[in-house]
C-alpha cells in the first residue's frame, strides 16, 4: 500500500511538471513503445503460448498487429486530433472566438483482462500516452506470463513516474482502486464492472468499461451458408471462444439449420481436425476454474457436434449445443468458451423481440443478403458494434470506435475514439476587450425583446 501511495505521489509531480505536455515528448515514447514491441515480440508470442496455447499467427494477428496499429495511427494523426479546434460563436457573444482544447486528464488506470492480455492492456494505454496522461497498468493474474513482458516492455520504456505496471491478484486490484485516479479504464466482466463503479463513485472518478454480454448471431434464409459456416467458426474458435464479441449463441432460420450447421461442422474440422481439442493450434481455457464452469455448461443440453476436452491441458473442443432454450442455463450468462449453443427460428420480429428485452450485447451479428432485413436489425436493435456476413473482425480498425452500451459497457476506444476518451474537451470563448454590449447588464429595462430577436 505504501509502494502505491508513493506511485500516486511520483505520478502525480511528474504530470504537474509538465513532462508530459509536448507532442515531441508523447511521439518519442509511442516510437520507443512500438521498437519495444518489435524488439520483444518473440517472448510476448511465447507468454501468449504460455497462458492461453495461442498459435504464433493468431498471437501475432490478434494482440501484437492491433497495438502496432493503433500507434501507427496516433503518430500519423495525433497532431491533428488534439490540435485546438476552432468553433462559431453565437452572435450574442458579439465579438469572440470560440475553441475547443483537448488536456490530458492526469493519472489514468488500465485494469486488462487475461483473454486477450497484450492487446487490452496496451491498446488503451496507447491511447492515454498520447493524450498525454500518466498511467498505471494493471494486467490480469490469470496470465502471468504475458503479464511479466508487459512489465519488462513497460520499464524498458517508460519512468515509472509516467506509466508504471503494477501485477498482483485481487488484493493489488482493491488497493489500486481505493486510489484517487483521474480515469479508469476497465475491461472485464460486468460483475467486475460494477465494482470498479463503485469504487470510482468514492472519488467521481469517470470510468470507461468494456463489458461483455451474451451477442446474438443471426442467419436468416437469404445468408450464403457457405461462408457464413465458416466465419461463424472461425469467430466462435478464436481463443477457444475466450472473446468478449464472440458469436455466443446462433439463432438461424429453421429451413437452413440443418445445412448451416454441416457448414459450420465441416469448417472446424477442416480448421483443426475432428478433435480440436487436441490440435496444438487451437486455444486453452485460462484456468481450471474456467474450464469446470464451461464442462458444466455443455451438460445442460445436447451435444451435436464435438464436445471433446482434455483435463490435464484445460482443453475444450469446439461444441454445437441443440435443444436449449432462453431459460437454459447455457443461455443465462456469457459462455466465454467454445461452445455456441443453437436456436432455431421462423419469425424473425419474434427473435429481435427477445434480443431487444435482455440485456444489450457487446456485439451482434447477421448474415443476411436481404437490405431489408439487415436494416430492421440495425436499426431496431441495441448492441456495441458488430457486422454483417462476418464476425469480431469489426473492432480491428483504428477508423472506428470499440465499445459496448447499458450493460455491455460505456465509452470507447480505438483510434480518434481514444483521444475523446482519453482526454478533456475544454470550451474557452475568449471575448474581446474592444466592446463591451449594455445588453446583458441590469437594470434591463426592454432588453428582453432585443435579446429573442438575437437568439433566434
Amino acid at each position: 500500500m505504501a509502494n502505491m501511495e508513493e506511485l500516486t505521489a511520483r505520478q502525480r509531480a511528474y504530470f504537474r511538471s509538465g513532462a508530459t505536455g509536448s507532442m515531441a515528448f508523447r511521439k518519442e515514447c509511442l516510437q520507443k513503445l512500438r521498437r519495444a514491441i518489435r524488439k520483444y515480440e518473440g517472448e510476448i508470442l511465447q507468454a501468449l503460448k504460455k497462458d492461453l496455447n495461442k498459435a504464433e499467427f493468431e498471437g501475432y494477428v490478434t494482440e501484437i498487429s492491433g497495438v502496432l496499429q493503433e500507434i501507427g495511427f496516433m503518430l500519423a494523426h495525433m497532431d491533428k486530433l488534439l490540435k485546438p479546434r476552432r468553433v462559431s460563436t453565437p452572435l450574442v457573444h458579439f465579438p469572440a472566438v470560440s475553441r475547443v482544447y483537448r488536456e490530458p486528464y492526469g493519472r489514468v488506470l488500465i485494469m486488462a483482462p487475461w483473454n486477450y492480455p497484450f492487446l487490452l492492456s496496451m491498446t488503451p494505454l496507447v491511447g492515454a500516452v498520447a493524450c498525454g496522461n500518466c498511467a498505471v497498468v494493471k494486467p490480469s493474474n490469470y496470465a502471468p506470463a504475458t503479464s511479466a513482458v508487459i512489465r519488462k516492455i513497460v520499464a524498458a520504456v517508460f519512468d515509472s513516474a509516467h506509466v508504471a505496471v503494477m501485477e498482483g491478484g485481487r488484493e493489488v486490484n482493491q488497493n489500486l482502486l481505493d486510489q484517487k485516479f483521474d480515469l479508469i479504464f476497465f475491461t472485464g466482466s460486468p460483475a467486475v464492472g460494477r465494482v470498479v463503479m463503485e469504487k470510482a463513485a468514492k472519488h467521481l472518478t469517470p470510468v470507461v468499461l468494456e463489458l461483455g454480454g451474451k451477442s446474438p448471431c443471426i442467419v436468416d434464409e437469404t445468408a450464403d451458408l457457405k461462408l457464413a459456416g465458416r466465419r461463424i467458426a472461425w469467430g466462435k474458435c478464436l481463443n477457444a471462444g475466450q472473446t468478449c464479441v464472440a458469436p455466443d449463441y446462433l439463432l438461424v432460420h429453421r429451413s437452413v439449420r440443418e445445412q448451416l450447421l454441416r457448414e459450420i461442422e465441416g469448417s472446424v474440422t477442416g480448421f483443426f481436425g475432428e478433435h480440436t481439442e487436441q490440435s496444438p493450434e487451437f486455444p486453452k481455457i485460462i484456468n481450471r476454474k474456467h474450464f469446470e464452469r464451461l464442462r458444466g455448461l455443455m451438460g445442460t443440453g445436447r451435444i451435436i457436434f464435438g464436445g471433446g476436452c482434455l483435463e490435464g491441458e484445460n482443453k475444450i473442443g469446439f461444441t454445437l449445443m441443440d435443444g436449449v432454450s432462453w431459460e437454459n442455463p447455457v443461455m443465462k450468462e456469457e459462455i466465454f468458451g467454445p461452445i455456441l449453443p443453437v436456436i432455431e427460428y421462423e419469425n424473425l420480429d419474434e427473435i429481435l423481440a427477445v434480443i431487444t428485452s435482455r440485456p444489450k450485447p457487446l456485439a451482434l451479428y447477421l448474415f443476411t443478403r436481404s437490405k431489408a432485413v439487415e436494416h430492421k436489425v440495425i436499426g431496431g436493435v441495441s448492441y456495441g458494434g458488430g457486422c454483417v456476413n462476418d464476425t469480431i473482425v469489426h473492432l480491428s480498425t483504428t477508423r472506428m470506435g470499440f465499445g459496448g452500451v447499458g450493460e455491455s459497457g460505456m465509452g470507447c476506444y480505438h483510434g480518434a475514439e481514444s483521444i475523446r476518451t482519453f482526454s478533456h474537451s475544454k470550451s474557452i470563448l475568449k471575448k474581446s476587450n474592444l466592446v463591451d454590449l449594455p445588453l446583458r447588464y441590469p437594470p434591463y429595462k426592454d432588453h428582453l425583446k432585443l435579446v429573442k430577436k438575437i437568439m433566434k
